[in-house]
């Protein structure tokens, strides 16, 4: 019986070493990852290098990027070479793969489509963000399904197609959970929208974030760190925690272009000190 005990000591203690060793963020099942849409203005492999900086360890990666000075092209359109390069760069920083790649677009055709699909399956990537065409979307759960990837509708904002979450639970109704919300907070403020009422609204429908604090409602609005506007950001991840939310909130900060690492810093040290309370406080 002794031994029995020494040897369920050895096995368990480093998962008991590891459940010690979990961030808030990984207790709630969440990551913080940044969209290279956020670095936008740099090549791709700078942009890697300015997220390490942050301390931040997930990235998602945008519809373009720029490879080299401003020569900026579709992601889509990247060759083997250039993709290994990124993927060299993203392990040398301790990277893994991009958490999501978006915003793509998902026509009708299926011969398109399905080439959107063999690429981020090249990648490694399983979650698309996209505004499919009303038209696609029975292609767009058939190739969900098939190759057991995500599709994650994104609200640009009004007039855009899926402004509202309303139009996005009516194209999902009754269709396969794969297909869900990236729930850009910060666009539905731009758009006249409550993000708190919105994330309600996607309760259990909600694949991934594009999350944001911005300084007014409407569309002139711009970012700002979070928990400093009127975004309710600390109500937004106290409601994510209550529909047990598990994936990514990626930053996409689209203010002070040039220089935003410092205000995304903010952003950074807000997230992580409100996971700390609410992986601390007891679930509802």
């Amino acid at each position: 019986m002794k031994k029995l005990f020494c040897l369920l000591a050895v096995i368990l203690s480093p998962a008991l070493l590891h459940a010690a060793e979990q961030t808030a963020a990984e207790k709630l099942g969440w990551q913080l990852a940044i969209h290279s849409y956020t670095f936008q203005k740099f090549p791709i492999l700078e942009s890697i290098d300015k997220t390490k900086a942050l301390g931040v360890k997930y990235m998602s990666i945008s519809g373009s990027v720029i490879l080299e000075a401003t020569n900026k092209v579709g992601t889509l359109s990247l060759s083997d070479k250039q993709r290994e390069a990124i993927d060299q760069k993203l392990k040398a920083d301790g990277f893994g793969h991009f958490v999501n790649i978006g915003v793509v677009q998902l026509p009708p055709d299926e011969a398109k489509s399905r080439k959107v699909f063999e690429f981020a399956k090249k990648w490694g990537i399983d979650t698309l963000v996209a505004e499919p065409e009303p038209e696609a979307l029975d292609l767009v759960e058939k190739l969900c399904k098939e190759y057991n990837f995500k599709v994650a509708f994104h609200d640009h904002p009004k007039p855009s197609r899926y402004w509202n979450p309303d139009i996005v639970l009516a194209a999902i109704k009754g269709r396969t959970p794969l297909m869900g919300a990236c729930a850009d907070v910060g666009h539905w403020m731009r758009s006249g929208l409550d993000p708190l009422e919105c994330l309600k609204k996607l309760d259990g429908h909600i694949i991934c974030l594009h999350f944001k604090d911005l300084n007014e409602m409407g569309p002139k609005a711009h970012d700002v760190p979070w928990g400093t506007g009127v975004g309710k950001t600390k109500e937004l991840m106290a409601e994510l925690k209550r529909q047990n939310f598990h994936g990514a909130f990626c930053v996409e900060y689209e203010y002070h272009w040039e220089n935003s690492s410092p205000e995304i810093a903010q952003c950074v040290k807000f997230w992580n000190d409100t996971c700390a309370e609410l992986a601390a406080s007891p679930s509802k």
